[in-house]
Order: structure tokens, then C-alpha cells, then sequence
């Protein structure tokens, strides 16, 4: 007996999806809220650009060997004993930043324990969702996770951001507005049934791909997975520190990453008529952010970072959903959880750009790092276009 449900979802388990779109919200979320406080940090700390982009990335060296455990472990053990606990963690996190704003380790481990948080619920609820949703149609579940995570990533900074700027103790009340979403969101999932039936024999970390995926995974879904995080990441994280963002700048800072993250819920309906189009559509919004991104830099408008975050935002919302939906194709259930972490281990390594570029421009300038990011992602797009009838669906 299969170790997942079969592929004839029941009408119950179909009526799970609400609550693990909650939980992947809230998390979402929490995952933002310490954007427009890099700010605060900075002035408090007296940190460096470098700095505050690498506490910013460093999330993703806590969520790539999270990747890589939780999926398949939720393929073998369940979904809930393997996600719950770490919906749990991503409260302690936020309390973890609210005790962090006078000691820079502390922000590196609560970015840390951030990222960790962010690979399991991740990979795994996008997994059950999958696992709870319709089989013959494989967008939905991807549409479900992609406009969950999207609107939370957006609504985050957009809710530090106005409160750090007017409202009393900027450093803590964001966090504890997460705290609270957190646990309805966990209270939410415990009615949600468990999809993978009975425990399977097998390694609990998963390196490989499973059989028959390979060439579809390197050739399409990791370059379009890149692009996820890659674009949001120079959005929220790096070009604002570029830029004068004038006296308000934290309630712009959290404007800005709101219009990023938000474009990429916003895109969905497009993503939805684009279908197969989706993945190099979205690299060629990120190429004509980068290249958007150099005007806001020679003129030093912060206005203009809008509109990049538009663009940047687009991209990385329809390459999401694409991606998803090429997992949802590739994976059978019993591979669907380790699948969707070597999705998402590939989308957060986009996380490493705004490090990259930090590094860079101290010795060539911005005008160059960006220039070059346009041009890449232009060949991406049309590689991506190239490949499009590429075949993706594994041996069951």
C-alpha cells in the first residue's frame, strides 16, 4: 500500500486547504517583518551595508539543510509530526528578534532560526497542500501556496514597516502581531487530516532526485526556482540601501516591500492565462526590474524602486507558481515532500545575490552588478523559452 493517499483525493481531505494556507501565511509573514527594521538596526548597531545584507541571508544558511531533512522525512513519518513543531518555532523566532535589537549575534541567530523555520513549513505544507488538493489539476495547489506565502511575504514588511514608523515600540510590537497570527495558525492545522497514512522505510534525508526527474529539475525548475527569491531578495534587502528613502524611510522601506511581494499575488490571474509561459515571462520581469533598478540608482529616487519592485515582484510570483506546478507534474506522492524541498533549496539560493552584490560593488560600483543581473536573466528568459516543451513528468 502507497504510503500517501491515492490520487482520488477525498472530498475531507480536500477541505484542508484553507488551514494549511493560513499556516503558510502567518509564517510567510514572520519570515519579512524584520525588513524595514534593518534600518533601526543599523543606526543602533552602527552596522555596515555588507552586514545588514548578510544578516538578511543568512536565513537562507538555516533553511537549505532544513530543506533538505523535512521533505523527505515528511514523505516517511507524516506531514504534522514533522511541520507542527516548527510552526511553533517560528513564534520563538519573532520572540527571539525582540530581545535582539541590541546584539548583532543575536540578530544572525534569529535570522538563523528564521530560515530553518521557513525550510520545513515550507516544503512540507506545499507537499500537503498538494497532497489535499485536486491531482488532476495541479495548478490549484500550486496557486493556493504561491498566493499564501506571497501575501504573507508582502503584508510582513507593509505591517513593521507602519508601525515601526508611527506606532510605540517599533522593535517589538511587529513581532508580537506575528506571535499571535502564529498561533491561530496552529491551532488551525490540528484539523487538518494527515495525508501520509502509515510510516514508510527509507532515509530520512533525501540528497537525490527522485527517478526520472533529474533533467526536467536542472534544466527548468532550478533556474525558474533561482529567480523566486533571487528578485524579492534585491528588492527588499539591498537596493533600498542604495537609495535615500528620505524621512519616512521605514514606512517606505515596508511600502516597498509590500509592492514587491504584494505584485506577486497580484500576478497570479496572469500566471493562471500564461500557464507553460509563466517561467520565462517572470525571468524577463526580473531582467527589466534590474535594468529599471539602474535609473532609480543614477537618480537616487526612491519612487522609482516602486516600480522596479513591481516588475521584480511580477517575476518572481509567476516563476513561483510555475515551478509548483512543474513539482506538482514531476513528483509522485511519495517523493512529493523531498521534491518540493529541492525546489525551494534551489529558490533560496537566490537569497545569496544581494550578498554577492553587496561584495561587488565595493570595488566596481552598483551600475556594473546590475547591469550584468539584467543581461543573465535576459538569457535566462530566453532559455527558459527554449525549453518549454521540455517533457515533466516523471515515471510514477
Amino acid at each position: 500500500m502507497s504510503a500517501v493517499s491515492s490520487p482520488a483525493v477525498t472530498r475531507s481531505r480536500q477541505g484542508g486547504w484553507p488551514a494549511l494556507s493560513l499556516v503558510l501565511f502567518t509564517v510567510a509573514f514572520g519570515t519579512n517583518i524584520p525588513v524595514p527594521l534593518l534600518l533601526v538596526y543599523r543606526d543602533r548597531l552602527g552596522l555596515t551595508t555588507a552586514t545588514l545584507t548578510a544578516i538578511f541571508a543568512v536565513y537562507a544558511a538555516g533553511l537549505t539543510p532544513a530543506l533538505f531533512l523535512a521533505g523527505s522525512s515528511s514523505d516517511r513519518l507524516g506531514r504534522r509530526p514533522v511541520v507542527l513543531p516548527f510552526v511553533a518555532l517560528s513564534a520563538v523566532a519573532s520572540g527571539l528578534f525582540v530581545v535582539a535589537v541590541h546584539s548583532v549575534a543575536l540578530l544572525y541567530v534569529a535570522r538563523f532560526l528564521q530560515g530553518v523555520v521557513s525550510g520545513v513549513v515550507f516544503s512540507v505544507l506545499s507537499a500537503w497542500l498538494q497532497d489535499v488538493s485536486d491531482h488532476s489539476r495541479p495548478q490549484v495547489a500550486a496557486r493556493r501556496a504561491t498566493l499564501a506565502m506571497t501575501l504573507g511575504f508582502s503584508l510582513g514588511p507593509l505591517t513593521s514597516g507602519l508601525l515601526a514608523q508611527w506606532g510605540p515600540a517599533p522593535t517589538t510590537l511587529p513581532y508580537l502581531a506575528h506571535i499571535v497570527a502564529v498561533t491561530t495558525g496552529l491551532v488551525a492545522v490540528f484539523s487538518v487530516p494527515e495525508t501520509v497514512t502509515e510510516p514508510r522505510p527509507g532515509r530520512l534525508v533525501q540528497l537525490r532526485l527522485p527517478t526520472g526527474s533529474a533533467p526536467a529539475f536542472w534544466l527548468v525548475v532550478a533556474p525558474t526556482a533561482f529567480c523566486v527569491y533571487a528578485f524579492p531578495a534585491m528588492s527588499v534587502s539591498s537596493l533600498p540601501l542604495l537609495v535615500d528613502l528620505g524621512s519616512k524611510r521605514l514606512a517606505v522601506l515596508g511600502v516597498i516591500g509590500a509592492v514587491t511581494l504584494g505584485a506577486g499575488t497580484l500576478v497570479q490571474p496572469a500566471g493562471q492565462r500564461l500557464r507553460e509561459w509563466s517561467a520565462p515571462v517572470g525571468a524577463a520581469c526580473g531582467a527589466a526590474g534590474f535594468a529599471l533598478s539602474l535609473v532609480a540608482l543614477a537618480a537616487n529616487a526612491w519612487p522609482v524602486l516602486l516600480a522596479v519592485g513591481v516588475l521584480l515582484g511580477a517575476g518572481s510570483g509567476l516563476c513561483q507558481l510555475a515551478g509548483l506546478t512543474l513539482i506538482a507534474r514531476l513528483a509522485p506522492p511519495q517523493t512529493r515532500g523531498a521534491l518540493n524541498s529541492a525546489f525551494y533549496a534551489a529558490a533560496y539560493a537566490g537569497f545569496a545575490t544581494p550578498v554577492v552584490v553587496a561584495l561587488v560593488d565595493r570595488r566596481v560600483g552598483v551600475a556594473l552588478p546590475f547591469t550584468v543581473l539584467a543581461g543573465a536573466f535576459t538569457c535566462l528568459a530566453a532559455w527558459l523559452a527554449a525549453h518549454l516543451d521540455r517533457p515533466v513528468v516523471a515515471s510514477r
